[in-house]
């Protein structure tokens, strides 16, 4: 059977309602006006889970569980709001400050970052972790764009809209812990990638200044990310 056939009932924030069982806790969520917050997860690419701020609680479970992979089942209830969910999205984006070297006031996306808005909107104003204060480079040796490490979050969604969108896999992630990279063919200077496109589609979908295109002011570093439903349900319907 499809099961886009099959509808399951569930209760989100005490609140019924039904989805189809191919559907995610997010999914579900999103389309009822739940807002859970996210930064790895992006409309028209695949779900990795990699950024963990969408846990939410599922009665009868006491492990929380990330809401863009996991998905519906009958009965089930969810929590998307509570004092340790807070808590724990807090303590991932000051993981997140502290890993790299993020500095609002002078990043190239400064107005414009999910990271930052998230921070803001969780009410973030602190780090109580150490800061590592890595030692990473700047590539600018693409002619139109530049890949600042300090301000990556390893969210992969430069890697799947290369991979999934334009077909170039161009992107990958190298390493591990804190010495994973985002990094281009084998390793290679960006400039020097003999597959990528130049397409800008990594530099769009990027949360935060990581990838960012040269020559632009920090009022004109909003991204454009609306066109991969579109790409993505076109092409579905010409296979």
């Amino acid at each position: 059977m499809n099961p886009q056939a099959q509808v399951t009932t569930l209760k989100i924030d005490e609140r019924e309602m039904g989805a189809h069982a191919d559907q995610t806790i997010l999914d579900v969520a999103r389309e009822n006006g739940i807002a859970i917050p996210t930064l790895c997860h992006l409309e028209g690419l695949s779900e990795v889970g990699a950024c963990r701020l969408c846990l939410v609680e599922i009665k009868g479970s006491n492990k929380l569980q990330p809401a863009c992979v996991t998905r519906v089942r009958e009965g089930m209830e969810v929590v998307t709001q509570s004092e340790r969910l807070q808590r724990y999205r807090r303590q991932i984006l000051e993981l997140f400050f502290s890993e790299r070297n993020h500095i609002c006031s002078v990043c190239v996306v400064n107005g414009n970052c999910e990271l930052q808005t998230l921070a803001t909107t969780l009410g973030m104003d602190h780090v109580h972790f150490s800061y590592l204060y890595p030692n990473v480079p700047v590539d600018a040796s693409h002619e139109w764009f530049g890949l600042d490490h300090n301000r990556c979050i390893l969210c992969t969604r430069c890697v799947r809209v290369c991979a999934e969108i334009e077909g170039a896999h161009t992107w990958d992630i190298r390493g591990h812990g804190i010495e994973s990279r985002a990094f281009t063919d084998f390793n290679q200077a960006w400039g020097e990638s003999e597959t990528c496109t130049s397409c800008g589609k990594c530099v769009n979908v990027c949360p935060t200044g990581a990838l960012f295109r040269k020559g632009k002011a920090v009022g004109e570093m909003a991204k454009q990310i609306g066109f991969l439903p579109y790409l993505r349900t076109m092409r579905e319907e010409l296979k």
